[in-house]
């Protein structure tokens, strides 16, 4: 099977094929399905390798998670491969695991294929790994860490207004004792989620104290063992909110175990809003990270700077998180008596 039989079936010339294949936007959507069909019927598998050598285009999209067992980044990862579906692109994923040794392997394995850019959704990349991939002029966007340049784009989460709205919302309920449970602060957005948690008691005149900010890994596990060091205190806190909402999801294990309920003893507040989030006893609160816009961005901001004839300096989107307020959170207990 070669591209002149499907040229012959979709009535178009084989430059429309190979333009179809590649992506093109000079192609318009009716020929384009055309076209698709076509290949589809003879079940013609068009040889990547061959087009990368001949254009200096890969049609191939890297994507670096952290962690693909957190169901935040599942939702990333499939929001942003529909998207660059639509464009006829390709995407290889690759997962650090929160790892240095697994991201070298992950650039390494970007590179031996010739992506044409990647988007980088976990903890800080060493600048020596960036410069590879600037090296050769390959695009890079970032969720959160990135360093505006020429080729690379960075989008920043609005952590402080997400966790404005989760404090005015446990301060509303009467809490004035909220502890924070953090991701591990070896990492960028850890340690912006947990100094705007300090920030945002501050404006809110609740005192601060260091006891009431507890260190978790961003899985459940950590944030039920976190949770149990918060429940040792003499003085226990009445809300809880977690830097995301598998750590949440683990304090609420916690409190369950040691016979005290959410939310008439302790409220409890997630972030991210994953799938699972709606369905827990009882469904959590949680600050919402909208994927699907997180990954329209990330795509965007790569396709738009490899169309670009030269490396454009890089652009930064924000994202908004809002408060999505389910059954995890009540009065505080003082004020239920």
């Amino acid at each position: 099977m070669n591209i002149k039989e499907v040229a012959r079936l979709a009535r178009v010339s084989t430059a429309t094929v190979s333009r179809t294949i590649n992506g093109s936007e000079k192609v318009t959507p009716e020929t384009a399905e055309r076209v698709r069909r076509a290949i589809e019927e003879l079940r013609f598998f068009p040889n990547t390798n061959a087009r990368a050598l001949g254009s200096g285009r890969s049609s191939l999209y890297g994507l670096i998670i952290s962690d693909i067992t957190n169901p935040f980044f599942p939702e990333l990862v499939k929001s942003f491969e529909d998207i660059a579906v639509q464009y006829g692109q390709e995407v290889l994923v690759a997962n650090t695991d929160y790892d240095a040794a697994r991201m070298e392997i992950c650039v390494s394995r970007m590179l031996q294929r010739k992506v044409d850019g990647v988007a980088i959704m976990t903890s800080e990349m060493d600048e020596r790994l960036v410069d590879e991939f600037s090296s050769r002029g390959i695009p890079l966007v970032f969720l959160d860490t990135g360093i505006l340049q020429k080729g690379i784009s960075n989008i920043v989460v609005d952590y402080p207004a997400g966790i404005d709205a989760a404090v005015a919302h446990l301060t509303g309920l009467g809490h004035t004792s909220i502890s924070f449970i953090t991701g591990p602060m070896r990492l960028a957005s850890a340690r912006s989620r947990r100094r705007a948690f300090i920030e945002s008691l501050e404006r809110n005149g609740i005192p601060m104290e260091d006891s009431l900010i507890e260190e978790g890994d961003h899985r459940m596990e950590g944030g039920h063992h976190a949770m149990k060091r918060l429940l040792e205190h003499k003085h226990r806190p009445t809300a809880i909110l977690a830097s995301n909402d598998m750590s949440a999801i683990g304090a609420m294990g916690a409190i369950s175990e040691l016979g005290l309920s959410v939310p008439v003893d302790i409220s409890v507040i997630g972030f991210d809003n994953i799938a699972i989030s709606a369905y827990t006893q009882p469904a959590l609160s949680t600050v919402s990270l909208p994927r699907k816009e997180i990954a329209r961005q990330a795509f965007r901001a790569l396709y738009d700077t490899y169309q670009s004839p030269a490396p454009p300096a890089g652009s930064e989107y924000t994202i908004a998180p809002t408060l999505i307020i389910r059954k995890s959170t009540g009065p505080a207990p003082a004020l239920r008596r």
